[in-house]
């Protein structure tokens, strides 16, 4: 897993909960954290980090997982707003995941494997996403989608219709976007 995401989280844990939160989550997981964004770590020291991290903060991991995606979108467009600044709407940067996001993803690293998404737009403007990934974190996308909603100040409900985790075939979210305040924007 790309190490952006494990600096990522921990910004977030650091920010919200103090340095020493992060420090006893390094050592509870049992995990170096020396992380680089541009480094590649076991998928298994995410995990951990979650699950330890839930423990500790006495959330349910996919919560925390949805949390932090959300706080990890919004690092991203802080960090890369080259990626956001193109759109006005955050239905409109989702639907460029996999064709931009994650092709220049590639390009900065040619071992990524960075989840895939099926969307299909309704006449009603809903979104719905496929997500597909080994990694099985459609939780942490779920939260980057909130995430992008919160960037944009626009505001989105998301149902997580169906779940590998729950026996699906395939994890489902449809998300319903509206424009938020624009004084957000």
């Amino acid at each position: 897993m790309k190490g952006v995401l494990f600096s990522i989280v921990e910004d977030a844990i650091t920010a919200e909960h103090g340095a020493e939160a992060w420090d006893a989550l390094l050592t509870k997981a049992d995990v170096d954290g020396g992380y680089t964004s541009l480094g590649d770590y076991p998928d298994d020291e995410f995990y951990r980090l979650i699950a330890v991290g839930a423990e500790l903060l006495d959330v349910p991991p996919r919560d925390l997982t949805r949390h932090l995606g959300h706080s990890a979108l919004l690092a991203l467009g802080e960090r890369y707003p080259d990626f956001f600044s193109p759109h006005a709407r955050a239905i409109d940067f989702v639907l460029t995941i996999n064709d931009v996001i994650h092709p220049e993803v590639r390009k900065l690293h040619r071992e990524a494997d960075p989840p895939e998404f099926d969307f299909t737009v309704g006449e009603d403007g809903e979104l719905t996403v496929a997500y597909h990934s080994r990694r099985r974190l459609c939780a942490l996308a779920e939260g980057m989608i909130r995430g992008a909603a919160t960037y944009y100040g626009d505001r989105v409900v998301v149902e997580h219709e169906t779940c590998r985790d729950a026996g699906d075939d395939t994890c489902v979210l449809r998300c319903r976007f509206a424009p938020g305040d624009p004084a957000l924007r």
